[in-house]
């Protein structure tokens, strides 16, 4: 068997397992506002869930597992049971990036007191495994937010940027959406979008280890170790 593989297993094995979490958490999100905001159709549907088996798109997951880019079967939203339906889209298609970056944030936490711990008990397996694990929940969910942060259908930042459209653009740009979503995956393909998606997923990694920079201060006076650690 390729030694390479074998090397690369547990990261292969850390990465599907995040992709069993933070996606079904992005997608019942979604339901979950939406439920809130008046709308059942997802509840209806059997989307109002954690079952990652109710959200998982074969394709999307390919692509998120090689190129690290990649999505879920949409939740079915109906904005007719909205009181605004524009504002209603928006709020709903908002929860699911805010739920990975929620995501990150909480793992960015952990992963630095499992660092500091892994560097102060002289490498710990288990430690290592669950560090690689909180890497990957920074990293993919970080990837998830900004992916479908992009202001362009069908994507939950069109809904978003949608709410200060004129109705009439809205909903007409909404009608090639299919269409725009090839484009956006041929870009990706042809490398068009790495460099804006890279600095995008930087700034907001920069942020997070920003917000949780008393985490590093705090974990080193526990642990007796000095200075910072990034992912």
């Amino acid at each position: 068997m390729n030694t390479q593989f074998l090397a690369e297993l547990p990261q292969y094995i850390a990465r599907a397992l995040v992709l069993l979490l933070c996606i079904p958490v992005h997608e019942f999100s979604h339901a979950w506002v939406s439920f809130k905001l008046g709308d059942p159709t997802a509840k209806y549907q059997g989307r109002l869930t954690l079952n990652p088996l109710k959200h998982f798109d074969p394709i999307g997951c390919i692509s998120m597992l090689v190129l690290g880019i990649g999505w879920a079967k949409p939740v079915p939203i109906d904005p007719r049971y909205y009181k605004n339906p524009k504002a209603g889209m928006a709020v709903s298609a908002a929860a699911g990036p805010l739920s990975n970056i929620l995501m990150a944030f909480v793992s960015l936490i952990l992963y630095k007191f499992c660092y500091y711990a892994y560097y102060t008990s002289g490498g710990s397996d288990f430690l290592y495994y669950i560090s690689l694990l909180l890497v990957y929940m920074v990293t993919i969910n970080i990837a998830l937010g900004i992916f479908n942060l992009m202001p362009v259908p069908p994507f939950d930042g069109s809904r978003i940027f949608g709410a200060v459209l004129p109705d009439r653009a809205y909903w007409g740009i909404m009608r090639y959406e299919r269409y725009i979503f090839l484009g956006v995956m041929l870009l990706l393909v042809l490398g068009v979008l790495d460099r804006p998606l890279y600095l995008a997923q930087n700034g907001l990694y920069t942020a997070l280890d920003f917000l949780t920079r008393p985490v590093d201060y705090l974990a080193a006076a526990l642990f007796g170790v000095p200075g910072a650690v990034s992912v």
